[in-house]
């Protein structure tokens, strides 16, 4: 067999290349469907052009490119039992308000897998299979498969671009009072535990102000928790910019500064010796409270709004299938996959990209994978093929399927742009306006534009009091941005009750279960009442009456 195979891989050589610096290798996905190396039949890199295919693309690739010779990678993922070891420190923290990325929240938490690669040269159309590593191959071909095993995979590299511009909640700036700092020689001495805010009877989320030596709790909550706002109410007072929170501060000088006056978290290169004026060594602290930004992941975690969002209190049943594939989260991307998904439910976009799949695969340019209808075809098919959405099988630990992960098409789609091209939060009507944007760029010549399903038309109508003369417009739209007419609602009473409770409860120091929160109900029809409805327009000027 191995002679067989080393015979014909013979009369390929001279199509096999040696990956460089700047190739991109695939090695990760297929550039046409969401197959990886953990899918069944594996995935297959082209030793000419470094691209990914799973193997029901595999002859394609051949046909059109002539190039015969592939390496299958198979990796096979095993979910271990998780192991402690003395010594590894506590749980590791989340830092960063985002999702799947370093810091952020990681859905395999308390997770731990063995994987096993496995490797073999292919050469098509026959599938003749030798496997890696083999000390008989040219050294051609040996170099070139080395080559595609260290190189970074092209996903990698974009991942890395991405979190360049990242976000980090533990980024500040020097605070520009911290250099001249006024403190005050007023006898105030600290002492090391055992604080109380000034104003109330607080003994957590205590700040302390690095000028006069008060010590004031924080600022309320948008939950109810937190403090009485008396640290911010005495900055209004008396101007004095700089506080520490206290518990936060650490042996190497560290700690949570607040400038009220650049109102954001800063830092205070001198904060040691700011302390060591109200008597305080840092040097025999030991964080002893939350940090701000893990309070506000803390506040994001449990707050009933964010419950009732995933239906925590609900036994959700799983749905598998052709249109109930998921879209794994890649960093605050949950606006560009909520977009992609209500847009691939519109039967113009169905039509454009699903069903015309294997044309547009056929026709393929010599990257795939940099073409905007190939992703977005790619894209269509895995969410609406049911392919990626099937139960778990049995021996697996995973209650849901994984569903698929769109970097491909988003790394595609976002490049260049300075806030979509990050893993920053972002708003997804403004990636809908940028969306339909390179939608209708990469249709002008190739056409149809499935985007013309969202166009409609507005009439502006005006009419001159004076002269009664009325002048009509018109104007393109793709979004309809209603206001909301709170005065509408059905049930105002009920909020201003429910208002009422519980403010007399946070002035008693209770606080009321957000889920109980009662809010305003209305209907779409007095959204779009209020849109279409009749306004003065002060100080109009009227060409009819020159006036």
């Amino acid at each position: 067999m191995d002679d067989l195979f080393l015979s014909n891989l013979n009369q390929h050589l001279k199509g096999i290349s040696i990956p460089q610096n700047g190739d991109k290798i695939y090695k990760e996905e297929c550039v046409f469907s969401f197959d990886t190396p953990e899918s069944e039949t594996g995935l297959y890199v082209c030793l000419k052009t470094f691209l990914g295919f799973g193997r029901e693309y595999v002859e394609g690739s051949f046909s059109r490119t002539g190039n015969p010779v592939f390496l299958h990678i198979r990796r096979e993922k095993t979910e271990v039992k998780p192991t402690t070891v003395a010594g590894d420190g506590p749980e590791k923290k989340v830092t960063r308000l985002a999702i799947g990325v370093e810091g952020g929240f990681n859905p395999d938490v308390g997770r731990q897998f063995e994987t096993k690669e496995t490797y073999s040269l292919v050469i098509a159309p026959k599938f003749l299979t030798l496997e890696w590593p083999n000390n008989n191959l040219p050294l051609v071909v040996q170099q070139s498969v080395q080559g595609i095993l260290d190189a970074e995979s092209a996903t990698k590299l974009a991942e890395l671009e991405a979190l360049a511009g990242t976000w980090d909640g533990e980024v500040r700036q020097v605070s520009k009072h911290a250099e001249n700092l006024l403190q005050l020689d007023n006898g105030v001495k600290i002492p090391p535990s055992g604080w109380q805010c000034s104003k109330c009877d607080l003994n957590n989320n205590l700040w302390l102000n690095l000028t006069d030596g008060m010590i004031l709790c924080g600022r309320k909550f948008y939950d109810g928790t937190g403090g009485n706002d008396h640290a911010v109410h005495h900055y209004k007072e008396t101007g004095y910019p700089l506080a520490v929170k206290l518990g936060t501060i650490t042996k190497d000088g560290k700690g949570d500064v607040w400038s009220y006056a650049e109102d954001d978290m800063v830092e205070d290169p001198h904060l040691v010796k700011h302390l060591a004026h109200w008597g305080i060594n840092a040097s025999v602290l030991e964080k002893t409270d939350k940090s701000m930004i893990e309070l506000e992941l803390d506040c994001n975690q449990r707050l009933g709004e964010w419950s009732a969002l995933q239906e925590s209190n609900s036994e959700l049943k799983p749905l598998y299938g052709p249109g109930y594939t998921g879209l794994i989260n890649l960093g605050n991307s949950c606006y560009f996959n909520s977009v992609m998904q209500v847009v691939f439910f519109i039967q113009d976009f169905v039509q454009r990209y699903v069903e015309a799949a294997p044309t547009i695969f056929g026709n393929s340019p010599p990257n795939p994978a940099a073409d905007f209808h190939v992703q977005m075809a790619k894209l269509g098919c895995g969410l609406l093929s049911g392919k990626y959405s099937q139960p778990p099988p049995e021996s697996s630990n995973d209650k849901y399927s994984k569903g698929i992960s769109p970097h491909m098409f988003k790394n595609l789609v976002c490049k260049g742009h300075p806030d979509f091209s990050t893993k920053h939060q972002q708003d997804a009507q403004e990636f809908f306006l940028h969306f339909i944007t390179t939608l209708q760029r990469n249709c002008r010549l190739t056409g149809p534009d499935p985007s013309e399903c969202f166009k409609f038309q507005v009439e502006d109508r005006f009419v001159c009091q004076g002269s009664g003369k009325v002048k009509v417009s018109h104007r393109t739209e793709y979004c309809l941005p209603l206001p909301i007419p709170t005065e509408a609602a059905e049930n105002i009473a009920e909020v201003a009750e429910w208002q009422k409770r519980k403010n007399e409860a946070e002035a008693s120091g209770l606080r009321l279960d957000p889920n109980d929160e009662v809010r305003l109900k209305l209907r779409l029809s007095n959204c779009l009442e209020a849109f279409a409805k009749e306004e003065i327009v002060e100080q109009f000027f009227s060409t009819a009456l020159n006036a």
